[in-house]
């Protein structure tokens, strides 16, 4: 009997419906080629530092305002370069490696998809968003430790709401389980001599004797030499030579179908399906290392053709060989298992993107699933707007609120704002010309984080999602009454106007997306929930692109048009004018061919996974 095995894995069924065995990613070998990663991060963005700052180093001598205005550059620069790699990194690696980072390909683990698909862009940008739900409490990862224990195929958050599975992409040596017919089997037996799980045993020792240190070995050697006395051929002479033979002569058994005692005919079947087709396997073990070595496009039509070939060959013996295994879990089987394991995600691995697929996604696509989830955006921005006016309300009515809603350090502005406007200093916040771009690199970091957190705790079923909604539109109410009951609402005003719409807007979209997870917590529909979550994550993607772009753009208005006091509000209203027609363009792309969302809507039609064990 094939001994009970600490290893978690997960089925799968292919297209050509033949199941695969994935060996799952522990927590270990994740939290490793995490902390590879987070290296990794710490030192590009130490080496882009030191780059810009010798960039810097050309400014030296020049006037004190140049140098003061290109250094503030460089640290805005770097600002967004530290901001983009915590969370692109992940995504621009699992796309352009297929699933992996520098850490897991370091680990030989991999990202993919339900199904055991390559996984694809939008997948890994959910993952990796929904990351911030499963690093709390941070940075010890406590929300994603947990889901990964509790869930039986190891799953943190982020690859509940994307569809995905982290596995380990070794393929095992055939050898170690491949038993064909020895050379030194010269003499045909009559019959095999021992039960399936008498050789089982048989071949554990003989792998691995000479990994034994004598006393073990010699223990070893003479227990079995005990225990298959009558078994155990007299024209060999030595202990372990003759548990060698025995074990030869057991494989030339198999390999022509003889019965083992208390066997049926699927044993038969089974031993004869290895001998035959090993050499078939480990040439498609060498084909394929081969061909992840030098990819797709390097290979000739004829290698190509080969390669696919011996993959479809391959899955027919898979499949012969559990139906002759009797559901018995053989090494074989696992064995094969994960080298078509590894054929499959190599061929059904994602196209790269072109140009021109960006732009349709970015110019058609978003803009159809904005229309489409205008309900669920719509619900994020009465949760926004809906309590931020109620609070103007209440604290304009009854001022003693104040002190309740607001901190004291946002009182304290306030008071020193009125001073300075009755003296003539009319401005919300005080920033020379020079600290712009790092204002502007900070707020667009902010921002998008925040837009990512009221995506990604969706998850929550969509409460947390809620809480930070009303909580913002608690806070900016409370900030707006403030600034009218002290007669300075102009300040304000004057500050929000230009960068209002984008940056209003993409929270109230950012937050469509985590309804949508929550929708699928909720109410999945004629899906089950892991699908809903597959599905409605992938449709949320699209509405946080939107979000990120939007905010990009509302960051850089707030940091270089929205403090300047040289520029009336008039030109201020004019750019906010300006944003909402161009939302207004790019939100109707598209229109009347929204029946193109079916062929867009990712339907879940990958091979559903079986159970895990």
């Amino acid at each position: 009997m094939t001994p009970v095995s600490l290893e978690r894995r997960v089925e799968i069924e292919t297209p050509e419906q033949t199941v695969l065995s994935y060996t799952l990613a522990g927590v270990g070998s994740r939290a490793s080629a995490a902390i590879i990663d987070l290296l990794m991060i710490v030192l590009i963005e130490l080496a882009i530092t030191i780059l810009l700052s010798e960039t810097v180093g050309v400014f030296h001598g020049r006037s004190s305002s140049v140098q003061r205005m290109s250094s503030a550059w460089v640290i805005a620069v770097v600002g967004l370069i530290g901001f983009g790699l915590l969370w692109g990194y992940y995504v621009f690696f699992e796309a352009i490696w297929d699933g992996q980072t520098p850490g897991k390909r370091w680990l030989h683990i991999r990202v993919v998809q339900d199904g055991g698909y390559s996984v694809s862009f939008g997948a890994s940008a959910v993952r990796n968003l929904v990351r911030i739900v499963d690093i709390q409490p941070v940075p010890f990862y406590g929300v994603g430790l947990v889901s990964m224990i509790v869930s039986k195929s190891g799953k943190r958050l982020g690859d509940i709401a994307a569809g995905t599975i982290v596995v380990h992409e070794q393929r095992a040596l055939l050898t170690a389980a491949v038993h064909s017919v020895p050379a030194a089997a010269t003499a045909p037996a009559i019959t095999s001599r021992l039960t399936e799980e008498e050789f089982a045993l048989l071949g554990r020792f003989i792998a691995r004797r000479t990994q034994l240190d004598q006393a073990l070995q010699a223990s070893f050697t003479s227990q079995l030499e005990a225990r298959f006395r009558k078994q155990l051929p007299e024209d060999v002479r030595g202990a372990t030579a003759k548990l060698i033979r025995l074990f030869e002569m057991e494989s030339d058994a198999r390999a022509r179908g003889l019965p083992a005692p208390g066997a049926k005919g699927a044993a038969r079947e089974r031993h004869a399906i290895v001998a035959i087709n090993a050499e078939r396997w480990r040439e498609f073990s060498n084909a394929l290392s081969a061909a992840q070595r030098s990819g797709l496009r390097a290979m000739s039509p004829d290698e190509v053709s080969r390669l696919v070939s011996l993959y479809r060959e391959v899955s027919t013996d898979l499949a012969r060989l559990r139906t002759a295994s009797e559901s018995e879990d053989q090494d074989a089987i696992f064995y094969v298992s994960r080298l078509l394991g590894a054929g499959h995600n190599f061929l059904y691995r994602q196209h790269s993107l072109s140009a021109k697929d960006v732009w349709r996604f970015l110019s058609l696509s978003v803009p159809r699933e904005i229309r489409r989830s205008a309900r669920y955006i719509v619900a994020g921005a009465l949760f926004l707007f809906g309590p931020m006016l109620i609070t103007y309300v209440a604290v304009v009515r009854h001022p003693e609120l104040e002190r309740r809603l607001n901190p004291p350090n946002m009182i304290d502005r306030v008071i020193e704002d009125a001073h300075g406007d009755s003296l003539g200093k009319h401005e919300y916040v005080a920033i020379k010309d020079f600290e712009r771009p790092v204002m502007a690199s900070s707020i667009i970091a902010n921002n998008v984080q925040v837009t990512y957190a009221v995506f990604a705790f969706g998850i929550t079923a969509g409460l947390m999602t809620l809480l930070m909604l009303i909580l913002n539109g608690v806070g900016i109410g409370a900030a707006m009454a403030l600034y009218t009951n002290h007669g300075v609402f102009h300040l304000i005003r004057d500050f929000v106007v230009a960068h209002s719409v984008l940056e209003l807007s993409a929270i109230c979209i950012a937050a469509g997306g985590g309804f949508l997870l929550a929708m699928a917590l909720l109410l999945p529909g004629v899906h089950t929930r892991r699908e809903a979550f597959v599905l409605n994550g992938r449709r949320a993607i699209r509405l946080i692109t939107a979000s990120t772009l939007m905010l990009l753009g509302a960051g850089t208005i707030e940091g270089l048009i929205s403090p300047r006091t040289d520029i009336p509000f008039a030109v201020k209203a004019s750019v906010s004018a300006a944003t909402a027609i161009l939302l207004a363009f790019w939100f109707s792309r598209g229109r009347g061919d929204d029946e193109e969302l079916a062929a867009e809507d990712f339907a879940y039609s990958e091979p559903r996974a079986f159970s895990s064990r």
